[in-house]
Order: structure tokens, then sequence, then C-alpha cells
């Protein structure tokens, strides 16, 4: 997964999305406003080796904390290799940035589907195994979520349904959303769940099978706006749930939602990456 030409470099100019410094933590919140990430500085390392002792020792915790840092500036400017090298180098430590920026470069960046499905298993792997080993770790289930969402519409959603993937994800969004119920992306991620399935074996089958409902999904995909109406995907997901289970029915409602993710004035690489399929959705 680390060789270099599957990691396409970020096509837009980045010199917008500079957090060096101190820069980083006077943005955080805005920049994670979505995924509800703590800010990985000394104390907050520390809190997590005094927890879980077999991660690293304490006396690490400064230079852990100064290498999350750098990775996670390094997913903000958009160089995704360097923040999931240097994340998946920290263990379940940087599994977070490690998986988040693996991601996102994959859907956007990485155009053979054959290697972003095993980009997604391979990120849905670390994850799970961080999972374990840190069990109260919110994004930890939100990674494992996103990476296993993603394989699963790489190799259809009838297919994930039958092998139980699906299921997998709707209980790591759930233990998300339990740690962290302001938590938009999951918000997102579970409302897409409800209209896939929805859209996929009919709304009967769906709510009786599956516990997934049309309206739910609606309602946590508004949620999600409200809690972050300035993030672009937010936006984009209700277009695209809207479509999945209405169809042309809902297609004005579906450009609009994609019109206004185009007009945000995105905060890093991945919402740039965001804002750019919001644009070609609407040349569509």
């Amino acid at each position: 997964m680390a060789k270099s030409k599957l990691w396409a470099k970020f096509p837009h100019d980045a010199k917008g999305f500079d957090y060096s410094a101190d820069k980083l933590e006077k943005n955080w919140a805005k920049l994670h406003a979505g995924d509800c990430e703590p800010f990985p500085d000394e104390t907050r390392v520390s809190a997590v080796l005094k927890a879980i002792p077999k991660l690293a020792k304490v006396s690490e915790a400064a230079s852990i904390a100064s290498a999350l840092q750098q990775a996670w500036r390094d997913y903000h400017r958009g160089d995704f290799h360097a923040a999931f090298t240097a994340g998946e180098a920290l263990g379940p430590l940087g599994v977070s940035v490690a998986v988040k920026a693996g991601g996102i470069h994959a859907v956007y960046l990485l155009d053979d589907e054959a290697e972003q499905l095993q980009r997604f298993e391979a990120l849905n792997a670390m994850a799970e195994a961080a999972c374990k080993v840190l069990p109260d770790e919110i994004n930890a289930h939100y990674r494992r979520a996103f990476a296993l969402g993603r394989y699963s519409q790489g190799i259809s959603i009838a297919k994930a349904l039958s092998q139980g993937y699906a299921g997998k994800v709707r209980e790591s969004l759930d233990r998300t959303l339990k740690l962290a119920p302001k938590h938009a992306e999951a918000h997102t991620a579970l409302g897409l769940y409800h209209c896939e399935v929805v859209s996929k074996v009919g709304g009967m089958l769906a709510g009786l099978t599956y516990g997934a409902k049309a309206s739910t999904g609606e309602d946590l995909l508004k949620a999600a706006i409200k809690l972050t109406p300035d993030s672009p995907i937010a936006h984009i997901e209700f277009g695209n749930g809207l479509m999945l289970l209405h169809g042309s029915k809902r297609e004005d409602d579906a450009a609009a939602a994609y019109e206004k993710a185009a007009k945000l004035k995105p905060k890093d690489a991945m919402e740039k990456l965001d804002v750019e399929y919001a644009k070609a959705q609407l040349e569509d």
C-alpha cells in the first residue's frame, strides 16, 4: 500500500491549507467539527498511554504528540501519503489519521478499482485492530466504519449485505454515536447506510431485516448538516441520499444540496476535493 505510484499527489493549490506551528491547534475545532477528533497534544497522549501502558512509555508522549500533529498537518495540506505513513508508524495511536488520509486519497485520487478495494481492506484491518486496543476511542470505530463502508460500496451493497459487512458498519457507527452523539460524519455515514439498504432491498425488507428506514436516513443526513453546516460532504451526501431513495423525483433537491456544497469555502485538502466533486455533479 505504500508504493508511491498508488499515491497520486493532491491536484490543487494547497497554500490556503497551511496549518504549521500553532495554526493547527487554533483551527482544530473547525477542522475537526465533523469527526470530533481530540487534539493530540502531550496531555491527551499521556492520558491514553497511562490507561493503556502497552502502547508506549508515558515518557514518549511528547514525541508521539508532535508526530501526530505533523501527520495531521500533512493530511490537511493534502500530503496524504506522508500523513498515512506517519500514522501507520505510530500504530493504534496513529490509526485515525492514517485511515482518514489513506481513505480520502483512495476515494478521490486512486482510480484503479481493484487497488481501491485493497486499500480499504487494509485500512479496515488497521482500524479493526485499533478498536480492540482502544475500545473507547471514538474514531477507531468510525474509521473502521468508513473503511469497511467504502469497501462494501466497492463490492456492491447487495454483496456486502449477504456477507454481513453492512451489519459490521452499522455496529461501528452505533458505537461511534454512543461515544460521541454529535459526531456529524457518523450521522452522515449512518444516514447513507439506511438510504443504501432501502434503495437496494426495498423499504419493507430493509426495515424488517436490517432495521433500515428511509425516513431515518434522511433525518440522520439532515442532522449532520445541522451539526456542520459549513461541511461540503454533509451536503453532498444528503444529495446522494436523496438520489438513492427517490431518484429523479428529488433530483432538484439533490442538485440544490450539491450547489450548497460547491459554494462553501474549503478549510483543507479534503474539503477542496469535496467541493470539486460537488461542482462536477452539477456539470453532469
